[in-house]
C-alpha cells in the first residue's frame, strides 16, 4: 500500500497515493459484482437491490477521488512520469467502476436472470474478472516504490511480472466468456429475444471489466517503456 510521503517534503506532494486509493475503491466497487451475481442465480432480489445500491455509491466514492485527484494533481512537478500518464491511468481505472455500475443498473433495471445453463459458469467468470482488477490493483500498489527508484532497477521487474500475470488472468476471462456464450447460443430459441439480447449485453460489459482493469496494467507498462 503507499506509503505516500516519501516525496513531500521534497516536491509538495505525491499523486501515488490518491491515485492507490482510487484504485481500490475501484476494487471494492468490482468485488460486489460476485455477491450481486450469486443472489441474482438465488433469486433474492432484495440481496441483488442492495449490492447494486452498494456498487452505486462506491462508484460515486471513486469519482468523486477521481475529480479531486485531477484538481490537485501537481502541474510542474518534477515526477519519473508526465502528468498526462498518471491521468491516463486514472481514466483506466474510473472505467472498471463505470462497467460495474452499468452491469448492476442493467439487472435490476430488468429484473435479469441467468438461465440455469450458464450460472456455474458466470460465477467463475465474473470472480475471473474481479481477480484481473485485484491484479490491477497490485501493480498500482507498487508505483509509490517506482517512483522511489526512479523506474529502474528490480522494481520494474517485478512489475512487469504483474504485468503479464494480469495478461493471463483477462485470457482467462475471454476463454470462460467464449464458454458461456456458446452455452447461452445453443439455448437462445427457448428464450425471449429480448432477454437474450440483454444477456449477451451483461456478459460483455462484465468481460469489460477485465478487459480496463487489463488496459491499467497496459497504461503502467507503457510508463515502465519511457
Amino acid at each position: 500500500m503507499a506509503k505516500g510521503g516519501y516525496m513531500s517534503g521534497i516536491f509538495g506532494s505525491s499523486p501515488v497515493s490518491p491515485l492507490q486509493k482510487h484504485m481500490s475503491k475501484v476494487y471494492a466497487c468490482a468485488s460486489e459484482l460476485i455477491p450481486l451475481f450469486n443472489a441474482v442465480i438465488n433469486e433474492d432480489w432484495d440481496e441483488v437491490a442492495k449490492r447494486q445500491q452498494l456498487i452505486s455509491t462506491l462508484e460515486q466514492e471513486a469519482d468523486d477521488l477521481k475529480k479531486a485527484l485531477r484538481l490537485n494533481l501537481p502541474k510542474g512537478l518534477f515526477m519519473p512520469v508526465s502528468r498526462q500518464d498518471l491521468l491516463e491511468v486514472l481514466l483506466m481505472q474510473d472505467r472498471i467502476a463505470n462497467k460495474a455500475k452499468d452491469v448492476a443498473g442493467t439487472i435490476v433495471g430488468r429484473h435479469m436472470t441467468l438461465p440455469e445453463v450458464i450460472q456455474e459458469d458466470y460465477i467463475r467468470f465474473v470472480t475471473r474478472c474481479v481477480a484481473a482488477c485485484r491484479q490491477a490493483r497490485k501493480a498500482i500498489n507498487e508505483l509509490d516504490e517506482l517512483f522511489e527508484t526512479g523506474f529502474s532497477g528490480q522494481e520494474v521487474q517485478i512489475v512487469i511480472d504483474m504485468i503479464t500475470k494480469l495478461d493471463d488472468i483477462e485470457s482467462d476471462t475471454d476463454n470462460l466468456q467464449s464458454a458461456i456464450r456458446y452455452k447461452l447460443f445453443e439455448v437462445e430459441k427457448d428464450l425471449p429475444p429480448i432477454d437474450i439480447m440483454f444477456l449477451y449485453k451483461i456478459i460483455e460489459a462484465t468481460g469489460e471489466v477485465a478487459d480496463k482493469s487489463q488496459g491499467v496494467g497496459s497504461r503502467l507498462q507503457l510508463m515502465l517503456a519511457r
